[in-house]
């Protein structure tokens, strides 16, 4: 299936999978994704990055030191002329238990949102109940997603600039009712890479054609933001990224997260020398004993 017919392409795929690899086998690590026993339910939609994911998985697989277990599972929400033999065919070609899932989201999303409003929100909600549901039927432990970095730093400014919050998705995230384990094996990888890897990989895509008419959806825009910023300064949705690992919540404005209300002063004992000397006074019309006598007070 794969377009690798010269020896360049095979060292630029070569070079680009180990790459991929790394980095997935380093969120696995950084986030203990994955333990010894588990059975992993790999959630496959036909896009590129559900594809890549799915195929590093298997990678490591082969070369990790712990057995775990992976079930490719597709949800057909039946949209119309969605392709229904390209995603069996190509699990049998990869020889790795699957299963397809019907369940009707689309004429839902369809009844619910009005044409030309944003179908995502609520078709994701869908999906996600229906995967949580059939992970615990199937008895797997975690359920893996295809989200990659860009993913998420896109989410945190749409939760920023549309919703007043700042929030991301979390490399592992457990749902609400503690029954369900969400891991991101593609957490440290760039889109940019996913989609150069799905072209030398050949991927069979299937787009997904209940939103794929919506033009103006509001994480397009953002993607269009941050792409211009990588472009005018490389590495800064790297370094975004970056940030939502390092978490100062004292220097937030959170009183849930962190209790300014009742911050108090502290100046017992022997301080720690600052980075500059004391200022020198020149000049002043303060009668600095009654510093000392408040302070005896």
């Amino acid at each position: 299936m794969s377009p690798i017919n010269d020896k360049k392409n095979l060292y630029e795929f070569n070079k680009l999978e180990k790459r991929l690899r790394r980095k997935v086998g380093n969120a696995i690590k950084d986030y203990n994704m994955i333990k010894d026993g588990d059975v992993v339910m790999a959630c496959i939609s036909g896009g590129k990055d559900s594809f890549a994911m799915l195929e590093i998985l298997l990678n490591l697989q082969a070369r990790a030191p712990i057995n775990f277990k992976i079930i490719a599972v597709n949800l057909d929400q039946k949209q119309p002329g969605f392709p229904e033999d390209i995603l069996p065919n190509y699990f049998d070609s990869l020889n790795i238990p699957f299963y397809i899932v019907d369940k009707d989201t689309y004429s839902v999303v369809k009844e619910k949102i009005s044409e030309g409003k944003t179908t995502c929100g609520l078709c994701s909600r869908l999906r996600r109940g229906t995967l949580y549901s059939f992970a615990e039927k199937i008895g797997a432990t975690k359920i893996a997603l295809g989200h990659h970095l860009d993913d998420i730093v896109e989410t945190m400014f749409l939760n920023m600039f549309h919703g007043s919050r700042l929030k991301a998705m979390p490399p592992k995230l457990r749902s609400d009712d503690g029954r369900n384990i969400v891991i991101r094996p593609l957490t440290y990888c760039r889109e940019k890479d996913l989609i150069k890897y799905s072209e030398l990989k050949n991927f069979p895509i299937i787009p997904c054609n209940l939103c794929g008419s919506q033009e103006n959806l509001q994480r397009k825009m953002i993607k269009k933001m941050l792409t211009d910023w990588d472009k005018q300064s490389p590495g800064r949705v790297d370094n975004i990224f970056k940030s939502i690992q390092n978490v100062s919540p004292s220097q937030l404005a959170d009183n849930e997260l962190f209790d300014f209300v009742n911050l108090p002063l502290d100046r017992d004992g022997d301080r720690e020398k600052y980075l500059f000397d004391e200022a020198v006074v020149s000049s002043s019309n303060i009668d600095e004993s009654l510093f000392i006598n408040i302070a005896n007070i």
